[in-house]
């Protein structure tokens, strides 16, 4: 991509932003940066952009296609660039192979970041210097010009894919999609197509959830590379072309791991991997989907199966992912443990985390951004696991709602949103008073965090605090 010659206006100076400003500055004529809130910007207002001497615009996923500014580059036919396109485009020859590093992309509506981190680990453990980037770790226009890096484990939203047309993956996969972030994308068909993106011309293995059915259809219309291997992953038993999960095994028919497409081969019990369970024992369905993704991509890449296995079973997932953050030890002998899900920002995340738990045994506090999402049949679906609810966030009445509608008889608790400093205390204070032993107080809000705190991770850093001080405060230890 030859830049020497243009003058790139870069849209929001936010990580991804500044990152495109760093690598640009010595590689374009002219940098524009623009951003209405950031002092160090070259413009304060979009108004102010001179289209004239724009040959070309990169833009952060915090503008979505219908933003003014980019109505108008498009207008006048000026190309727009996510900072995947841009660090694609500009991708280094690794130092060791003489060749730009392989790319194994994952997207969909839950599930990428612990499939990233897995995916990496079992590369790593496999000798290869394979970092997770993109919406986490370094990034990604950062990461595509290194040349210490032999593989690129790339986190991918759909907000970076829209403007994204020219990724021609090593390997591909979507955990699953379901209803999010539609205001951005002006509804489910255009959020899926963008999703979509991660397949074209997918070289080595399209790795897609084939008990999800949009992604299924997704993964048969897809036009790959001619030697890509098509895997489906399953919670269930695999069929042929499968990586699933049998007798307490996981289990390939899809031959990626070794065997005859369609002979069955069990690579390693479930009990192996701790992350995968409960303390007792207890599976967690989405987190072995997660693994059995990232198992799927780390082999059709041609890892080694027995030290990818290895790594899985020593991974531990990074926080806020469904993690008992303390346990109160009542009266009675028995304890109610206090479990942080922020990451589950949207429903259907929501739902694989309450789906862990046994019925009626979850104090729920749910609530935040809702981003258009309605929640009547998370509700429905998950009443029969759901002792009481707390509803935190400015944005309550989708989810007191979906609980008139769906579940009126479990006991609520709505937290007064104006004190954005005790929300959180208040919330767990409220639960505490539901819970008893052998509950669960769950903070899996199915909504963003952006309306009380900075991010989904000072959400749950919060919850940790609360429940810490409401454990020392009532626990009989």
């Amino acid at each position: 991509m030859k830049l020497n010659d243009k003058t790139v206006l870069v849209a929001g100076l936010g990580i991804s932003g500044r990152s495109m400003i760093d690598v640009l500055r010595s590689r374009a004529k002219r940098v524009i940066g623009v951003d209405e809130r950031k002092p160090e910007a070259d413009l304060h207002s979009f108004d102010r952009i001179d289209w004239d001497a724009v040959d070309l615009v990169m833009t952060s996923p915090v503008f979505n296609p219908r933003t003014p500014f980019i109505l108008e580059a498009q207008r006048r036919s000026i190309p727009v660039f996510s900072e995947v396109e841009l660090a694609w485009r500009l991708r280094a020859d690794n130092a060791r192979t003489g060749e730009p590093a392989a790319w194994i992309g994952i997207t969909g509506t839950n599930g990428k970041t612990s499939t990233t981190e897995m995916t990496s680990a079992m590369l790593t453990a496999c000798g290869l210097d394979a970092p997770a980037v993109g919406n986490i770790g370094k990034a990604v226009s950062h990461a595509a010009i290194d040349p210490s890096h032999d593989v690129l484990c790339v986190e991918l939203s759909s907000f970076q894919l829209h403007f994204t047309d020219s990724l021609r993956l090593d390997c591909a996969a979507i955990t699953n999609i379901a209803d999010d972030h539609l205001d951005w994308h002006g509804g489910i068909d255009n959020y899926a197509a963008d999703k979509a993106k991660v397949f074209h011309g997918v070289k080595r293995a399209l790795v897609y959830n084939a008990d999800d059915a949009r992604v299924s259809a997704l993964a048969a219309a897809a036009q790959t590379g001619p030697d890509c291997r098509r895997i489906g992953f399953t919670l269930h038993e695999p069929a042929s072309g499968q990586i699933g999960v049998a007798d307490g095994w996981i289990v390939d028919r899809s031959g990626v791991a070794g065997g005859e497409p369609g002979e069955a081969v069990r690579l390693a019990p479930l009990a192996e991997f701790s992350h995968l369970q409960e303390p007792d024992g207890t599976l967690y369905p989405h987190l072995i989907a997660d693994a059995l993704t990232a198992l799927a991509l780390v082999l059709g890449m041609g890892a080694d199966r027995e030290l990818a296995l290895g790594a899985l079973r020593r991974f531990a997932p990074g926080g806020h992912r469904i993690q008992t953050v303390a346990t109160a030890t009542m009266a009675d002998g028995g304890t109610v443990r206090f479990v942080d899900d922020s990451k589950a920002t949207n429903a259907h995340a929501a739902k694989a985390s309450l789906s862990s738990f046994a019925d009626k045994s979850v104090v729920w506090i749910a609530g935040g951004l809702a981003k258009g999402s309605r929640f009547e049949q998370l509700v429905a679906d998950q009443a029969h696991t759901i002792k009481a609810a707390v509803i935190i966030g400015k944005d309550q009445r989708p989810m007191i709602d979906a609980f008139a509608a769906s579940a009126p008889d479990i006991p609520l608790t709505v937290i007064n949103p104006d004190d954005n400093a005790t929300v959180m205390d208040r919330a767990v204070d409220a639960a505490g008073s539901y819970a008893v032993s052998g509950d669960v107080v769950l903070m899996a809000p199915a909504c963003a965090s952006m309306d009380q705190f900075k991010s989904y991770a000072e959400r749950g850093d919060r919850f940790a605090a609360a429940a810490a001080r409401w454990t020392g405060e009532h626990g009989e230890r």
